[in-house]
């Protein structure tokens, strides 16, 4: 069952002040289990079209450019995304990925995914997705907040959809 939560903070960054926020759900499906799907760019349900640009996947240094209707565009065009690799750590169940480039705004953002076990026996997984953005000039903290709650929280919907409708996943 999906409990979501979302949290901002404001903190004070090597001198300059970055925007910060998380989602929070809970899976009903084991952490290996949504790990399978969620550290393999090209089963992340979100994601439409993945394009490897350099590096491997799973190694720090991956650069992949996403594709989709992730973050809508009020043109209607797909919304693309240029992002690195900068962590990750199979056995905590965790990454992170800094956008590069992109149609969305949200350039330089850093944007880091952990999971971990929950409930009885670990038959569960609470899926935590957290970013931290500088901030951007003419728009407001909050509405940044909110779109980037309301892109994650459509994201653990949609990982847990498609692992109740038993998507292709090892």
């Amino acid at each position: 069952m999906y409990q979501v939560r979302t949290k901002t903070t404001m903190e004070l960054e090597s001198g300059h002040l970055k925007w910060h926020g998380n989602v929070r759900a809970i899976v009903d499906a084991t952490i290996d289990k949504v790990w399978a799907m969620v550290s393999q760019t090209k089963r992340l349900p979100m994601v439409e079209r993945c394009t490897d640009l350099a590096g491997e996947e799973g190694q720090v240094g991956y650069v992949r450019l996403v594709s989709g209707f992730m973050f809508p565009q009020e043109d209607g065009e797909r919304s693309w995304i240029k992002e690195k690799l900068i962590s990750i750590d199979p056995s905590s169940h965790s990454y992170a990925y800094k956008m590069e480039a992109s149609n969305v705004g949200l350039d330089g953002s850093v944007n880091k995914l952990k999971l971990v076990e929950y409930g009885d026996h670990g038959s569960s997984t609470l899926v935590v997705w957290s970013f931290e953005i500088d901030p951007l000039e003419g728009v407001s903290q909050d509405d940044i907040i909110d779109f980037l709650g309301f892109v994650y929280k459509s994201s653990n919907a949609r990982i847990g959809n498609a692992i109740q409708s038993g998507a292709d996943i090892v």
